[in-house]
């Protein structure tokens, strides 16, 4: 087996180290700043917090080493942020990453990040650190990988920028054999039996979902803005007539359409409903809004006043009035409120408080229109037979697990045995911290703190081991490391002010 040297930047719990260490690879020491993280990493792998270089804006430079990792912090460029990218300071960390690269120069490197660093509106942002690694000398390639692929039950799409010092290794690099199937969710479930399986003929994953040999989804899917065979909405649970399930079917199939709004789900008048169905009445879209499954919400305002001194976030909602009028889904579509972090609704209230503007238009949307919070508490629940489990996040989500099986020769069927024996008699779960480890590809064994929010965000912000296992030993595989002189490990870092400005300069 070769013997390289290594260094964890933005290390969380180390599953970089596990991947590498699996190789051949000896760790040299890591960099991390949350508590929690260095406290987990250092318990797991013995080592002391000496040995954590600290803050990366601090460093000046890196004990030699071969092999570079990095798990670059991706709120700036996930969809769960703000989508900033660089106007994020977050994302301004590439420019220290990439200064130690170009400092201490290892033979290899890769980096990982979520997969919207390459998705088209931030395709000026990817090019321009792919420009500046090769500007620092390194030959590299991005590729968009899902763990599915790689052995692991979970879709976790994720982009991982591999490089070398010398072109040779780069046109050597091969991407590991995927093995799509090989372990599935219930393989890993507490109290399961894990199988062997045959990979799959292909990606059979749809991205967070699976469907079982029958065609049926095996997860049912709790939300009111999108629709689907095992879809449960709030009108299925509570108590509401056909006609009440109509209007809000009526609501469900059109607030998507631009007829109503710029938005990709806009609210609809009393007027555009009745536009759909003269016979609905304003009474019950009322009905429906004290049943708790719609909610009123203001659309229009007339700006009252003129000769008034805002503040700078007043004045800047007031610059995008047309005709004295303010439209809440145009204003929700500048990105200007995004990157200066003014809250667009609260400076409508605080503005309608004073009486400088007031609410022309009302419209009716969903209560529950955030697609990721579910529905009282519940997002997914995964049948057992499920193939896969959702990307695990920090923020950690409501999914579960049903603890009962079922089989039916129809989807309607499916959903009547679903909601009688496994939701209405709540049995279903959480994942449990082994398992959530399982899912990552952390050994059962790895110690994370109790409380499920603190080991759940540590686990979430972690890599899927099993997958960066394959693709350090396709590094191996190059033969980089074969041609030097093995040299002990040693820890020297110096620490100066944060790298400024550009990513570096050469």
């Amino acid at each position: 087996m070769a013997k390289f040297t290594f260094i964890d930047l933005f290390a969380g719990i180390g599953g970089f180290r596990i991947a590498l260490s699996n190789a051949g690879g000896t760790c040299l020491g890591f960099s991390e700043i949350a508590p929690d993280a260095i406290n987990t990493y250092c318990r797991n792998y013995g080592e002391p917090e000496s040995n954590n270089f600290g803050d990366i804006t601090k460093l000046k430079t890196l004990p030699e080493h071969d092999f570079m990792t990095a798990g670059v912090p991706c709120q700036s460029w996930s969809i769960a942020g703000k989508k900033l990218g660089f106007d994020d300071d977050r994302g301004q960390l590439w420019n220290d990453t990439l200064y130690l690269l170009n400092k201490v120069r290892p033979k290899a490197f890769i980096f990982e990040n979520v997969k919207g660093l390459a998705d088209p509106r931030n395709s000026s942002a990817l090019d321009y650190i792919m420009s500046r690694i090769r500007e620092a000398g390194y030959y590299a390639e991005k590729y968009i990988l899902n763990a599915y692929d790689y052995g692991v039950p979970q879709t976790r799409v994720r982009i991982y920028i591999i490089g070398f010092r010398e072109e040779k290794y780069l046109s050597r690099f091969e991407l590991p054999d995927t093995c799509p199937g090989a372990v599935r969710l219930s393989d890993i479930l507490d109290g399961a039996v894990a199988q062997t399986h045959a990979p799959l003929p292909g990606n059979k994953a749809r991205w967070s979902l699976s469907c079982n040999d029958q065609g049926f989804n095996d997860y049912f899917l709790f939300n009111d803005i999108r629709n689907g065979s095992t879809t449960i909405h709030t009108w299925d649970i509570e108590d509401t007539t056909e006609r009440e399930k109509r209007i809000c079917y009526l609501l469900l199939s059109n607030r998507r359409k631009r007829d109503y709004g710029p938005l990709d789900g806009n609210p609809l008048s009393a007027e555009h409903f009745k536009g759909l169905d003269p016979t609905i009445t304003k009474e019950e879209l009322d009905s429906l809004v004290d049943k708790g499954i719609l909610k009123g919400v203001p659309y229009l305002y007339r700006i009252k006043v003129k000769d008034y001194e805002p503040s700078e976030n007043e004045q800047l909602v007031l610059s995008f009035g047309r005709s004295d009028v303010l439209n809440i889904d145009q204003l929700k579509l500048q990105r200007v409120f995004r990157v200066r972090g003014i809250g667009i609704v609260d400076t409508i209230e605080e503005l309608e408080t004073k009486g400088i503007i007031e609410c022309i238009e009302s419209r009716y949307d969903f209560k529950h229109s955030r697609i990721s919070a579910g529905l009282n508490g519940v997002n997914r629940i995964f049948l057992k037979s499920s193939k896969i489990y959702p990307t695990m996040v920090a923020s950690d989500t409501n999914d579960y697990i049903a603890t009962e099986d079922i089989s039916a020769g129809t989807v309607e069927e499916l959903r009547e045995e679903f909601m009688e024996k496994i939701y209405r008699p709540h049995n279903y779960r959480q994942i449990t911290k082994s398992e959530a480890c399982r899912i990552q590809g952390f050994p059962d064994d790895f110690i994370l703190p109790e409380t499920r929010p603190r080991w759940m965000k540590l686990i979430g912000n972690s890599i899927a081991v099993s997958l960066v296992k394959r693709l350090a030993q396709s590094v191996v595989n190059t033969g980089v490391f074969d041609e030097r002189d093995y040299k002990a490990p040693h820890r020297k870092v110096k620490h100066e002010e944060p790298v400024q400005g550009l990513l570096f300069d050469l």
